[in-house]
């Protein structure tokens, strides 16, 4: 929870623009990834630094319990469950085959207890416990899930069951699971941090099962998640995202990288250690605008203030080449005239960034304070004004 910045908790905001992609003739040319798909984001600056076949249809694996989780931590913020209420094992959950936590129907499991071995272990069996605690069925919490990915915007995926064993239908795609991703580490922060758990076991479980598959944990210090999953149809899998240090950025730089498909557990690691390696070297994260700063000020009319405050409610940060922020430039491009009345947080313009000539990135204005309509004279001044003008 400590770990996600500011602006990480405030990206929804604008996560649901289009992801804003480099100009091909600026983008650094990324390292051979062995994946059938692979994918960076810098998810502090909402760009995509590299991809391929980023929405071609695969299976998720394990990957499917990020959705898992997302519903089981909405039912937890909406106390419709606790961390210490204790969940039946039923004999559905028990004999789930594959990645397994090992409980069995004897056992009453605590909430938290169960999030563990669904993400420490990748445990079926604390999966199916947690969607049969939160849905009543697998088949609702299945049914839970496919109206959420709509929500959340995913087009491109169909969920079958839970836990992510093959299944006719079930898939998705590495840009519907950094959507996924993304809106977990934001709409959740306090829970996140289990995804950082590198060892555990329940009491009485086989004290060989106690080990987090993200093999990056235990390399690199700045990784904090998230998930990794394997079956034949869909190789291995990984998810994994990491926060460094950067210069001038506050709480630090957040980069994801997904692999899909690798040869080998060893490989996914390897191949999305790379990939992060390189978006950290290739890219320098430029702060153009801090949070709540106006990046543009412009006249209102008919309003009770004359001007309306444009920027974003976290810091606007771009990633461009390393050594080419000098060549930044921005332009705002809004409605004339703006005419009052505006809410805050009201989207209004939109600040376009450029390197040199090309195309970096398009990041939504919004309205930093409510302007509120002016009284009938003010508004009948104004509207003369605007007439001669």
């Amino acid at each position: 929870m400590n770990r996600l910045s500011v602006a990480l908790r405030a990206l929804v905001l604008f996560f649901s623009a289009s992801f804003c992609l480099l100009a091909a003739a600026q983008m650094p040319v990324p390292p051979e990834v062995a994946a059938r798909s692979y994918l960076l984001l810098d998810v502090t600056a909402n760009q995509l630094l590299a991809q391929k076949d980023i929405d071609s249809p695969v299976e998720p694996a394990s990957l499917t319990k990020l959705m898992s989780a997302y519903l089981v931590f909405d039912a937890l913020k909406a106390k419709k469950i606790s961390l210490t209420q204790t969940l039946p094992v039923s004999p559905r959950a028990w004999k789930m085959p594959g990645s397994r936590m090992f409980i069995d129907p004897k056992m009453q499991v605590p909430v938290e207890d169960l999030i563990k071995g669904l993400i420490v272990q990748s445990g079926n069996d604390a999966t199916v416990a947690l969607a049969e605690g939160v849905g009543g069925t697998v088949e609702h919490f299945v049914q839970l899930m496919n109206e959420q990915a709509k929500v959340l915007g995913m087009k491109n995926t169909s969920y079958k069951n839970p836990e992510g064993l093959t299944a006719p239908g079930h898939t998705t795609t590495a840009r519907d699971l950094s959507i996924l991703a993304t809106r977990l580490m934001h709409d959740f922060p306090e829970y996140v941090q289990y995804y950082a758990i590198k060892k555990y076991r329940y009491p009485g479980t086989p004290s060989t099962n106690d080990t987090n598959r993200n093999l990056l944990l235990f390399r690199d210090p700045t990784v904090d998640g998230l998930k990794t999953g394997h079956t034949d149809a869909a190789g291995y899998c990984m998810i994994v995202t990491a926060k460094r240090d950067f210069p001038n950025l506050n709480g630090g730089r957040r980069l994801l990288s997904i692999v899909l498909g690798a040869a080998s557990e060893n490989a996914r690691a390897n191949e999305s250690q790379k990939l992060l390696n390189w978006g950290y070297t290739a890219f320098d994260a430029v702060k153009l605008f801090d949070a709540d700063q106006p990046a543009a000020t412009p006249a209102v009319w008919k309003g009770k203030a004359n001007t309306l405050k444009l920027g974003r409610p976290e810091a606007i940060v771009v990633s461009v080449p390393a050594g080419s922020a000098s060549k930044i430039k921005t332009q705002v491009a809004r409605p004339e005239p703006l005419v009052a009345p505006f809410t805050k947080n009201q989207q209004v313009g939109t600040l376009k960034v450029t390197l040199g000539d090309e195309p970096v990135a398009e990041v939504p204005l919004v309205a930093l304070e409510a302007v509120e309509q002016a009284g009938i004279l003010g508004r009948a001044w104004d509207a003369v004004r605007l007439w001669i003008k």
